[in-house]
């Protein structure tokens, strides 16, 4: 039987400081080596996601920003993204300006490097979000005048805004009420009075994402690794549904099984002793 290892970064296979711990990124390796196929599914961009991975091996494309795209870490290259449609892209920009935002517009490069375009003054919230990614290899961030804005960027596949959080919802509250859009909203884990939303094109998820890395991989066992919410959707089209002891309650509760933190390396150990190689 061929099987699938998917797990979730922050707060599954990434340890308590945010990292792959060498211990982690030893198991994998040795057990890619063996044949395993294993790999994450993340909101995290390439950009992250590579630095992360740096000293692990993994061969399936990694599942990215939530399900909008594959990616091919051997080629470094997207495959399959959801792109938005111009009329998407243009009606989900507008319901965030109208609403006191400055939507940040993700779009693939022909570099497949991710090009962000920002218009205007920023907020505290928006210099900083943006501060801390700055200098990553695989994104560039390009802060324009507000009369330089157009109503919406060719190939993009994810808009970003950040605010009050009342500002954020009556955003996401208007798009989905005009659309069917994938639109995550979350409050900072620092300020929860800060919101943030991500507007995917109709359909992208997690769940849709480990579903087509099943049939691109011939495997016949998805297991998969989580610990918050968003996880959620992935756990229920699993073959087996693996939840970390810091999950959240509702992620324990839909698990087929809980095992260790993930500050003690348990999703790679866990995939040691379960692999049928």
């Amino acid at each position: 039987m061929k099987q699938l290892f998917v797990t979730d970064l922050d707060g599954t296979l990434l340890s308590t400081d945010s990292r792959v711990s060498p211990e982690s990124a030893h198991i994998i390796s040795e057990l890619t080596r063996q044949g395993a196929l294993i790999t994450v599914a993340t909101a995290r961009t390439p950009a992250t996601v590579e630095p992360l991975l740096r000293n692990t091996l993994t061969t399936p494309p990694a599942i990215v920003m939530t399900g909008a795209a594959l990616w091919d870490r051997k080629t470094r290259s997207y495959i399959r993204p959801r792109l938005m449609t111009p009329e998407m892209a243009a009606e989900a920009t507008a319901a965030c300006r109208e609403n006191g935002l400055n939507p940040m517009t993700y779009t693939i490069g022909r570099d497949n490097r991710l090009h962000v375009y920002v218009h205007g003054a920023l907020s505290k919230k928006e210099q900083k979000f943006i501060d801390e990614r700055t200098g990553l290899e695989l994104k560039r961030f390009h802060l324009l005048p507000a009369e330089a804005a157009p109503e919406c960027y060719p190939d993009t596949i994810v808009i970003f805004a950040v605010g009050p959080i009342a500002q954020v919802e009556a955003a996401a509250a208007k798009i989905k009420n005009d659309t069917d859009y994938s639109i995550p909203t979350y409050p900072d884990i620092f300020d929860p009075t800060t919101g943030m939303t991500d507007i995917f094109a109709p359909g992208v998820s997690k769940a849709e994402a480990v579903l087509e890395l099943k049939e691109l991989t011939g495997a016949d066992e998805l297991i998969v690794f989580g610990d918050n919410i968003n996880d959620l959707p992935m756990m229920a089209v699993a073959d087996r549904a693996i939840a970390v002891a810091n999950a959240l309650p509702e992620v324990r509760a839909a698990a087929h099984e809980t095992i260790g933190p993930n500050a003690t390396d348990s999703v790679a150990r866990y995939i040691a002793e379960n692999f049928r190689g």
